[in-house]
């Protein structure tokens, strides 16, 4: 009995230390791993959508919604982006007619829908060749249809711990057409694009993009002002002011629209 024992518990100890010897191999970041645990880092990041949305009725009903729409796509030394935007409001109200009768109608206030996309090949650390596109609608501006593109130079300005500075700067061309004197104008045009980042907490990043695309008989500037605060993971809250300003309007138009949403941020990891 003694030696049945004996080799019991010689038996259990080799079974214990193979399977402890397995798990170590395991653990160890150079050793044997299965190929199927291996996860592969995806070519999508900074992927966002946001959406706002407000409505009110009663005497008078109004509603409006914006929506947008991030990718980013890396492929070896290439990254590409894409960025759409729309934005439109309605208002319905009552009119009275000479009879006293009264009939409710609809109409449109604010119409936009921007579609951007971009390609970048880089040249070393935050340094980069640039090429860009951008087309919008906007039905209640002088330039009601309009498309950019440009090709340019990227490089980062400032880089602090929590606070960077990007800059792209380059050539382009814009083909725009005037909807009240219905021509469309085409000429070269001078871009540039500066991103500015801050993040303020662990939660809360303070962002600004300014854009300018300055040409023979319009200069365009945009410029987003943000302020992102995360509840988690995925979902996050934004505040933001967007100021457009074109310097070569009709007369029924303004230079400056300004723009300000408070929307829900989904991120797509």
């Amino acid at each position: 009995m003694p030696r049945c024992a004996l080799l019991s518990a010689v038996f259990l100890l080799s079974c214990s230390g193979a399977a402890a010897a397995q798990a170590g191999s395991t653990a160890v970041p150079n050793g044997p791993t299965d190929p199927a645990a291996v996860v592969i880092p995806s070519p999508w990041s900074g992927s966002s959508g946001e959406f706002g949305f407000a409505s009110a009725h009663g005497n008078s009903s109004t509603e409006s919604f914006n929506g947008r729409l991030r990718g980013r796509y890396t492929d070896g030394d290439w990254i590409h982006s894409l960025d759409l935007f729309g934005m439109r409001s309605s208002a319905e109200y009552t009119i009275t007619a000479d009879d006293g009768s009264t009939t409710r109608q609809r109409q449109t206030t604010a119409e936009r829908y921007t579609a951007a996309a971009g390609s970048a090949l880089q040249l070393g650390e935050h340094r980069q060749l640039t090429a860009t596109g951008r087309y919008e609608t906007d039905d209640f501006a002088t330039y009601d249809r309009l498309a950019t593109f440009g090709i340019g130079y990227g490089t980062r300005l400032l880089d602090w711990q929590r606070f960077y500075l990007d800059a792209q700067i380059g050539p382009g061309v814009r083909r725009a057409h005037d909807s009240v004197e219905d021509r469309t104008e085409t000429g070269l045009i001078g871009r540039g694009l500066f991103d500015l980042k801050y993040t303020i907490t662990d939660n809360t990043d303070l962002v600004n993009t300014l854009l300018v695309e300055s040409g023979s008989y319009n200069t365009y500037a945009q410029n987003d002002f943000g302020l992102q605060v995360a509840m988690n993971q995925r979902f996050a809250l934004k505040a933001a002011w967007q100021l457009r300003h074109n310097s070569d309007v009709s007369d029924d138009n303004k230079k400056t629209d300004t723009l300000t949403t408070v929307n829900l941020v989904y991120t797509f990891k």
